[in-house]
């Protein structure tokens, strides 16, 4: 039942991209549909079942930037309902981004059910907050508008430091199948791509943000 996070496609007016990573050419499949705006954390995209935990590997290996987000998981799987998957961003360690004013090392972007079906942005945000878990900051809701969106990218986090960029979906649920035509993702020029070596270097934790 295990299943890895797709690959998400980027917007044509993406500003970093690789010699593999797939762009869209056109986002008229957008037009007229509502679409949630958030901002793309610099972290570890990470997958929760009820009995399981991995990062964008299926296979992953134990690291100490992943202990937060187990015991997190221990904590909450027995809620998480048999069959579902719960993806978010770990962002215990600072890969190249550094936050300094975090709410939590974990954030929830969408929940898949039992069916393999993405649920709506609603249903992910009522589902994360009976989890005990946050959702990854909106930073626009409404009708695809392409300038409101590009001007989605404010080059500064919500959470301090700066903005890697940001994803774009729909605010109605989609089959995994439908996935390139239902989110895309827009990322900062230069965006140094730490997906891999980070892993060799010492773990920086990111700044939770002060509470009185």
């Amino acid at each position: 039942m295990m299943k890895k996070y797709p690959r998400t496609f980027h917007v044509p007016w993406s500003r970093s991209r690789t010699d593999d990573d797939k762009i869209l050419r056109t986002m008229n499949h957008f037009e007229g549909k509502e679409v949630v705006v958030t901002e793309k954390l610099d972290g570890e995209n990470t997958t929760l079942y009820r009995d399981h935990i991995h990062a964008r590997s299926l296979d992953s290996k134990d690291h100490e930037s992943r202990h937060w987000v187990k015991m997190l998981h221990g904590a909450i799987s027995f809620q998480i309902p048999e069959g579902w998957r719960i993806c978010g961003e770990n962002v215990y360690a600072m890969h190249s981004i550094y936050y300094n004013e975090l709410t939590s090392y974990f954030y929830v972007f969408s929940i898949w059910n039992e069916k393999n079906k993405c649920l709506s942005w609603d249903e992910t945000v009522e589902w994360a907050g009976l989890l005990g878990l946050e959702t990854v900051p909106v930073l626009y809701r409404g009708i695809w508008n392409e300038e409101t969106i590009k001007d989605c990218y404010s080059r500064i986090s919500v959470f301090g430091g700066e903005q890697e960029g940001y994803v774009v979906r729909t605010t109605v649920g989609f089959p995994y199948e439908d996935f390139g035509t239902s989110v895309a993702k827009f990322v900062r020029k230069n965006h140094v791509q730490t997906d891999q070596h980070w892993l060799s270097k010492p773990v920086v934790p990111n700044g939770l943000k002060k509470t009185n």
